[in-house]
């Protein structure tokens, strides 16, 4: 047997999740994040431009910024190319040789994703992140009993490294909607299975936040009015200030700039209070970047 072919589904909805047995709440000072085998390999099976997938890196990036955000370690894990038949033993009769393929690099986590030269790679042999690995050393080296785990595939690796975390006294937090699987009946037996007998379910959201609407200019257009509610059409070259603007307001865009990665300050917008320059702003603040 091999691993089959992917049809999407949708990204279940952290409305619909099961209800955790336990009151656990992740700490980030207490906490690891494990990106689980997103490797190009295991995620060759879905559909390359599907809305799952798709769902499942952009929810994994923003795990991953708040833990480099909150100083929260983040270990990856990833099997091997040509795993040697010993090594695999009973995988091969469950799965096939595994990670043979010719294109060596298959075994690369997806570039969104790619390791930085502070996370930590570990080499993966079993279902469990644990097995044959020094995740549970390093884990008490770092003084950390909490472990956020996203990745593929929610019914195999992420659940049985859940198990294996709650048997070394590990509290395990499966990240709903940040794991994928074969199907969705398959994913939401995971899901069930964690939150009921090993873990809690957590939402990506509970930790990165809600989603923000990127920097474009319909955004920037539409944030400004709703500055100076007076209005509903402005022209893009007139002065803001002579629309009612005032300096609070201004200091609240430069804020909400800021936490869309756009760095500008109270004093640049100052200089041009217009919609075209502050689209022009914007974007040369992103070509410096």
């Amino acid at each position: 047997m091999t691993i089959p072919t992917i049809t999407d589904y949708p990204m279940p909805d952290p409305a619909s999740f099961p209800a955790n047995r336990t009151a656990w709440q992740p700490d980030p000072k207490r906490a690891v994040l494990l990106i689980h085998d997103m490797q190009r390999y295991f995620l060759r099976f879905y559909e390359a431009d599907g809305a799952l997938l798709r769902h499942l890196i952009g929810n994994l990036v923003r795990l991953r910024e708040w833990a480099r955000a909150n100083g929260v370690p983040v270990v990856y894990t990833a099997q091997p190319h040509a795993q040697p038949a010993g090594d695999r033993a009973l995988l091969n009769d469950m799965w096939g040789p595994g990670l043979t393929v010719a294109d060596a690099s298959l075994q690369r986590v997806v570039d969104e994703l790619a390791p930085g030269p502070d996370d930590v790679v570990l080499t993966k042999w079993r279902y469990s992140a644990f097995k044959r690995s020094d995740l549970a050393e390093r884990m008490r080296g770092w003084g950390r009993d909490h472990l956020v785990i996203g990745g593929v595939y929610a019914h195999i690796g992420c659940m049985v490294t859940a198990i294996d975390a709650f048997m070394g006294d590990i509290q395990a937090f499966l990240v709903g909607d940040a794991v994928a699987d074969f199907s969705e009946a398959e994913h939401r037996m995971a899901l069930d299975y964690v939150a009921t007998r090993c873990g809690a379910l957590i939402a990506t959201a509970s930790l990165a936040g809600p989603v923000r609407q990127p920097a474009t200019r319909a955004w920037l257009e539409a944030r400004v009015l709703t500055l100076i509610p007076d209005e509903t059409q402005i022209d893009p070259d007139e002065n803001l200030i002579l629309y009612g603007l005032d300096s609070i307001q201004v200091m609240m865009l430069a804020s909400d700039l800021k936490e869309r990665g756009i760095h500008v300050g109270f004093d640049d917008l100052a200089r041009v209070p217009t919609l075209n320059g502050w689209w022009s702003l914007i974007a040369q603040t992103r070509l410096a970047a």
